[in-house]
Parts: C-alpha cells; sequence; structure tokens
C-alpha cells in the first residue's frame, strides 16, 4: 500500500467509499524529465573530440555543442566501484565495491555486495513514479551472483530496474556477447557476419524500451542507464570505422600528446599553464613493469605500425558506438522527448593500461598472468578488431588519451586514473549551451544531481530500510553559473593500493604502483602533494614546501578510509589474487560435480576449478554412427577446452590464450552404445607465468586412447563469460574445428562428471559408474 487508505469501509459495499489513490503507483512530479545516463568504459579525456582528440564523437559533440562540458568531473579509476556510485550515489568502499566484482576477497568494503541502506538510484526513481530500464554492462553483481541458480537480488530487476539488457561481468565479446534479457541467459539475435554488434544491438533495444513504456504510459518519465561496451577491451569494431582512422596516430603517443594538449587549452578544458607529466613518472621500484611506457622512438617500424593500427581500431570502436547512440537521441527529438531528457554522457576511469607496453591481441593474457608476444602480435595485425582478435593498444596509447595527467585506469592516486570526460544535456533545464564548467566533482554527486533535477527529496527510507547519508552533492548549480565556486569539499581515492585524496584543491597522492605489484609495505608510502587549482597535471610535487599539508591530507585520508571500509588495502598479483582471495565456490567434498544438457552455462566461479589444478572430466554418452558435436567445453578461442566429436573422432582441445597450435588429443569415437569417455590432467610442474604444465589423457572407457604434455591456465578463462558448457559451446567458440555452438546430436548425452579430488581416473570412472546406477 503506497498512502494510508482514505476511503470508507462499512459492513455493505453500498454504503461504502474506495480509495484507488492508496494503492496506486506515485506518480512523478509534473513536468519530471527523463533521464539518460551514457557510462562508457575506459576512456581519458584527451580521446574524444569535444576534448580536443583525434577520436571523433558525433553524437557527444551534438549534445556538448548544446550542452555543458565538465573538466574536472572524476571517478574512482576502475569500472565497477566507479559503477557503484552511479547505483547508488554512495563511495565505493562503502557500497562494497572497493574492487571490480571479479576480484573481491570477502571483507567489508570488498565483497561485491551492496548493503541494503545504500539503496539504488532505480529503486528510488521507480518508487518516485519513473520507469527504470538497465541497458549494456552491468559489473555489479556478485561473482557468487553469476550463476543461473543464484540469487537474482543483485541483478538489475532485484536492484530496482524494471527491464534490463546486456551482460554480466567487466567484459564482453563485442561480436559473440553473454546476452542476459531481465533474469535469463538468451542467444544473441543473429550473427557477426549477418552485421550484429553488441553496440548496435543494445541500441535497438533501448529504443524499444522507451518506445514500450510510452507507447503504454505515455506521461510517465523514465530512466535509463546506458552502459556499452566500449571502449573497454576486446577492441572491436566494423572495418569501415577502423579503416576511417588509418595513418592518423602514425605520428605516436608522445607526438599525440603534445598535440592534444595544445588543442585542450584552446577549448579552454586545461588552463594555458598546464605542463605535459613524463611518459614514465613513477620511480623503477615503484613502477611495475607492465604499466611502463616504450618511447616511440625505440620501437621497431614493425612496432610501430601495429601500435598505431590498435590505435585506430580503439578510434573506431569508439566512434562507432558513439554513432549507434546518435540513433537512440535522434529517436528521442523525433518523438519530442530530447529537450526534456536530462542526459549525463560519460566515462567510467581512465584509459585503459591493461594491455601492457607491447598491447595485445589478447586481453586474457593480462588476466593470466602472461606477456604478450610481439611476433604473435604482429601476426594478427590485419585482423585487429574482427573476432579473431581480443585486442587491446599498448600503455603508451593509454597515457597519451589521459593527456596531460599521470598514468591511466587503476591509478587512483592520479588524475590519469580518475579525472574523465563528462557532458551534461538538457534544453529544457539548462539555459546555458555549449559552455565548459571547471568546478570539482566525483561520481558520487551523479544522484544527488538527478534527483534534484527530477524534483524528487532524498528519502529517508528506500523499500522499508533507513537510508545512509550521500557523501556527494548535486551539481545542479553549476548548470547556469558557470563561475561558481565548487561546492564539494573533500573527496579520497583508493584502488588497488593506490591512494589519493582532495580536499579544497589540495591533493595528496601516494608513490605506490597498483595490483597487480605485489609491493605492500603500504606504512612506508611516501606522499605528494599538488595545488589543482594551478597545476591541474599533477605535475609539481609541493610536499616538501608544505609539510604540514602533507601530514594533514594523510590523516584525512586515514579517516575517510576507516568511514568508508577501504580498509584492508590490497596490491596483490593476478596469481595470488586468483589462488588465494577472489570467490571460488567450495567444492562439494566428495571433488565431484554432475552436470546435465540443456542447461545454463556455468560461470567460471561456480564451475569445477580446472585452472592450474589436476582434474578429470567423464561424459556417458549412447553413441550412435550419427553421433556429433560439443560433449562439453569452458571458455573461447582466447583460451579455454573442449571435447566434441567431429567426423567420426572423439576430439579434446586446449586452447591456451589463443596461442597456436591449438593442443590436441584424438581417437575414433565410439559409434554405438553406451560408453563412458574423457580427459584426466595431472599437473606436474608450474611454469614461469603461473601456467601450469603436465599430461593430458583421453580415456575411452578405462583405456587411455592418446595422451600428451598440455599447458594449461591458473589465472581466467575469460574475466566474465563463457562458462562451462554441457552439450554445446556458447558464445565464441573454444575451437577452429567447428563453429558456433555446434550442439551435440545423434545419440544420448547422459550426464558429465567432473572431478578435481586426488582420485586416479579408474577410480573415478568406477564411481562415476556406481553414481550412474542409482540416479
Amino acid at each position: 500500500m503506497s498512502r494510508k487508505f482514505q476511503g470508507k469501509i462499512e459492513l455493505d459495499i453500498r454504503d461504502s467509499k474506495p480509495d484507488w489513490d492508496a494503492f496506486l503507483d506515485t506518480k512523478a512530479p509534473e513536468g519530471a524529465p527523463n533521464v539518460l545516463v551514457i557510462l562508457y568504459d575506459d576512456t581519458g579525456q584527451a580521446a574524444w573530440s569535444p576534448y580536443g582528440g583525434r577520436i571523433e564523437m558525433p553524437t557527444l559533440d551534438r549534445l556538448a555543442k548544446h550542452g555543458l562540458t565538465y573538466t574536472q568531473w572524476h571517478t574512482t579509476a576502475v569500472c565497477s566501484p566507479t559503477r557503484s556510485c552511479f547505483l547508488t550515489g554512495r563511495n565505493h568502499h562503502a557500497n562494497g565495491f572497493g574492487s571490480i566484482a571479479e576480484a573481491a576477497t570477502g571483507f567489508p568494503g570488498y565483497n561485491g555486495h551492496i548493503p541494503p541502506e545504500n539503496g539504488t538510484i532505480a529503486h528510488i526513481l521507480r518508487n518516485a513514479g519513473y520507469s527504470t530500464f538497465w541497458i549494456g554492462k552491468n559489473h555489479n553483481v556478485p561473482v557468487d551472483a553469476f550463476s543461473i541458480g543464484a540469487s537474482k537480488k543483485a541483478w538489475p530487476l532485484g536492484l530496482g530496474y524494471d527491464r534490463f539488457y546486456g551482460f554480466i561481468g567487466g567484459e564482453t565479446n563485442q561480436w559473440y556477447p553473454e546476452l542476459i534479457e531481465d533474469n535469463h541467459f538468451i542467444d544473441q539475435p543473429s550473427q557477426p557476419e549477418d552485421g550484429y554488434h553488441f553496440s548496435k544491438d543494445i541500441a535497438d533495444k533501448a529504443i524499444s524500451f522507451i518506445r514500450d513504456t510510452k507507447q503504454s504510459e505515455p506521461a510517465k518519465p523514465w530512466y535509463m542507464w546506458y552502459c556499452p561496451g566500449a571502449n573497454h577491451a576486446p577492441h572491436h569494431a566494423p572495418q569501415e570505422y577502423i579503416d576511417k582512422y588509418k595513418g592518423q596516430f602514425d605520428d605516436g603517443y608522445e607526438a599525440y600528446r603534445g598535440w592534444v594538449l595544445e588543442r585542450m587549452k584552446e577549448r579552454s578544458i586545461l588552463p594555458e599553464d598546464t605542463e605535459l607529466t613524463p611518459i614514465n613518472p613513477l620511480p623503477d621500484d615503484v613502477l611495475p613493469e607492465g604499466d611502463r611506457v616504450r618511447p616511440w622512438d625505440s620501437l621497431s617500424a614493425d612496432e610501430k605500425r601495429l601500435f598505431s593500427r590498435m590505435a585506430e581500431v580503439y578510434a573506431g570502436f569508439s566512434e562507432y558506438t558513439d554513432v549507434q547512440i546518435g540513433r537512440v537521441i535522434d529517436y528521442l527529438e523525433e518523438s519530442g522527448q530530447l529537450d526534456n531528457t536530462l542526459i549525463l554522457y560519460c566515462a567510467d576511469n581512465g584509459a585503459s593500461g591493461e594491455g601492457s607496453p607491447n598491447g595485445s591481441v589478447n586481453e586474457n593474457k593480462f588476466f593470466n598472468g602472461v606477456p604478450d608476444d610481439m611476433a604473435d602480435n604482429l601476426a594478427l595485425i590485419d585482423k585487429l578488431g574482427s573476432a579473431d582478435t581480443y585486442n587491446h593498444y599498448p600503455t603508451g596509447w593509454a597515457v597519451a588519451f589521459s593527456t596531460p595527467y599521470k598514468m591511466f585506469k587503476r591509478y587512483g592516486s592520479y588524475a590519469g586514473g580518475t579525472c574523465d570526460p563528462m557532458v551534461i544535456h538538457w534544453p529544457a533545464g539548462i539555459k546555458a549551451a555549449g559552455e565548459v564548467r571547471h568546478q570539482y566533482h566525483h561520481c558520487t554527486d551523479i544522484v544527488p544531481t538527478i534527483l534534484e533535477c527530477c524534483g524528487i527529496a532524498v528519502p529517508d527510507e528506500v523499500d522499508g530500510i533507513k537510508q545512509a547519508p550521500f557523501p556527494g552533492v548535486s551539481m545542479k548549480y553549476s548548470f547556469d553559473a558557470a563561475d561558481a565556486p565548487t561546492t564539494k569539499e573533500t573527496q579520497y581515492y583508493e584502488m588497488a593500493g593506490t591512494r589519493g585524496i582532495w580536499h579544497k584543491g589540495w591533493k595528496g597522492s601516494t608513490l605506490h604502483g597498483p595490483m597487480p605489484s605485489d609491493q605492500g609495505h603500504f606504512d612506508e608510502d611516501v606522499w605528494q602533494l599538488f595545488d589543482t587549482t594551478k597545476d591541474r597535471a599533477e605535475a609539481r610535487d609541493l610536499a616538501g614546501e608544505h609539510p604540514e599539508k602533507v601530514e594533514e591530507l594523510e590523516a584525512l585520508w586515514l579517516a575517510e578510509a576507516k568511514k568508508n571500509n577501504v580498509l584492508p588495502l590490497n596490491d596483490s598479483s593476478v596469481q595470488v589474487m586468483h589462488a588465494e582471495l577472489e570467490y571460488h565456490a567450495a567444492a562439494p567434498k566428495s571433488g565431484r560435480y554432475v552436470f546435465y544438457p540443456d542447461t545454463t552455462e556455468v560461470p567460471e566461479a561456480t564451475a569445477p576449478r580446472t585452472l592450474g589444478a589436476s582434474f578429470k572430466a567423464l561424459a556417458e554418452i549412447e553413441f550412435t554412427g550419427a553421433t556429433e558435436g560439443v560433449i562439453f567445453a569452458q571458455g573461447s578461442r582466447f583460451g579455454g577446452f573442449s571435447l566434441f566429436v567431429k567426423e567420426g573422432k572423439l576430439v579434446f582441445t586446449y586452447n591456451f590464450l589463443g596461442i597456436p597450435p591449438e593442443q590436441r588429443l584424438s581417437s575414433e569415437a565410439p559409434t554405438s552404445g553406451r560408453h563412458v569417455v574423457g580427459v584426466e590432467y595431472e599437473k606436474q610442474r608450474v611454469g614461469e607465468y603461473g601456467e601450469t604444465h603436465g599430461t593430458m589423457k583421453l580415456y575411452v572407457g578405462d583405456k587411455a586412447v592418446a595422451d600428451g604434455e598440455f599447458r594449461t591456465q591458473s589465472g581466467h578463462y575469460a574475466l566474465c563469460g563463457e562458462g562451462l558448457c554441457i552439450g554445446y559451446d556458447g558464445g565464441d567458440a573454444v575451437s577452429s574445428e567447428y563453429g558456433s555452438a555446434f550442439r551435440f546430436s545423434g545419440g544420448k548425452l547422459e550426464k558429465v562428471i567432473f572431478d578435481v579430488a586426488d582420485d586416479h581416473y579408474i577410480d573415478v570412472e568406477r564411481k562415476m559408474a556406481a553414481a550412474l546406477a542409482r540416479d
């Protein structure tokens, strides 16, 4: 019941009076705007055309021309944490998102579960009479809730959204995304060869969601959180958009920095006296090897050609996605909704340095601690951006696209990780147009801004739960007051062990490398000091001149940290994180898992632990002469394994990080009768990068029909998606020997058992036979 019943109840309905208003949904304030929040991934200010960058963003240019461009808007430096702030208006550690969802560590500030006292903007707006939609990336479901059998209270519909269409996790293949609609997994509507791309798909869906609600509730305003996969790796784009940028980055990332800095000054994005910081600004003992930038003049001609092409692909990806967003904006204009739609178009952190100094054709190598090989990368230069690669540019472009600041994504200590683009467009609510705003703000300020613009009071309770206060402030005061002083006073930063705090123009930052660096010794960190009112690039360290200010900011950071659950600090390596700290569902006491065909894929976090471990996997099958297809598969062409039957052969393939050749065992497949087939892997040693080496055996019955030396991954098959599938290969195929899905047919797949215990294969087979007999 929304309000107290005001009618009259007597014994006879003829003498009673109804009160429908007590039961109907609250209506939004008269004239309340629609709200469209567009949140890109991994983009520094210096990338996009409204800020002076070379990447053309026609839709964003259009909105900036009639709206406001913010120059000092900040994020947390990484996606999940920033997005949690957009969801609740609270700081990321207070939301339990001190790290990305996949790196949760089980501490209050790092568990990936938003507490109920931090109600979401969707709950607030829906209770106030709005339709609520979430489109695209969702990186705020805790890993323990990824699976189809998990509670859906942390999925979008459980967080107050009426509809959801997109993917769960940090990234997805833009040609073969892991799609979810509302609360269930779905197949993509078409294939890449038919013109499919995730950016186009979500634009179509966004328009359909708005049309649907306006058709049935024309007066009801809506709120949509629109989160494209761009510009996160993999950088996938149609070839014509990639080709538009041919040659535009041939001058290299250092030249780009100098060029774009002048453009940013011309556009009043930065003050005239802004300095350019070094490409490797941290001491050698602090800067992780994987975050270094190779000077452009030290590269070979082939390396320059490769690195330039990687930037071209990134640019094409960004512009193509912006053009698709333009179709949504066009629809709003054609339907008369644009003027009274509050649009916030922004990015969730600085440009990403996760491509390593050499760039990558498979970003999954980063998540497995394996460096990229230049020869492998060069061999795929003409396929960058296509389904054949999972590419990411080198660290040099991350520094360039975050000009003039130090470092990039993951660095909460510097503006290169936290100072991001933000354009606000709302003709019905903002008189100024085409202007720049310099007030200092943060992603915790988004929710208060939306609520004030919509005329909705901050609720004391959400769904009966008393709410925590908002640490942020509304930005609305700045809309028509270009010179208004910043109303925000303090904002702390922490990401992956890097720390900073901004207070009334002063910025304190620690000299520390982020996860994965394993540096530790946080109590020994040296603090730097910057006056951001005079030094936007944080180029001049004033710690020696103002030691008292350093001491004040360090104490203030610790106070904010304790208030927001920031401790303990973590800069662990990929291997330590995955093996010891990340969430993994506990294995059954027996070590055995049983799976059946015609089921939804099982996410990596809840699937059997086959990464960096010995394992056995067995399937009971009724074979015929027509049997073929995938028996089980996990991962993709960029890392994974598959057991399948094709052209009479039983084949097991292990695709190690997409590095050819695929490791393969095969034998004649049975042609009739019931058989147990499978593989056993015995780990024998650990390699230089944490990968495992051992013997893989292929079995038919109790006989090993093939064996060989295999190396297997120890980090991730995929950061998200590409889980374990029974009877098909979901998403992007693991093996080049078959196409998408390649579903099992021509026989009967009864079940698959994985065993991660230390039993010998023959014992597992006997246990399976006993289990089958009981089932």
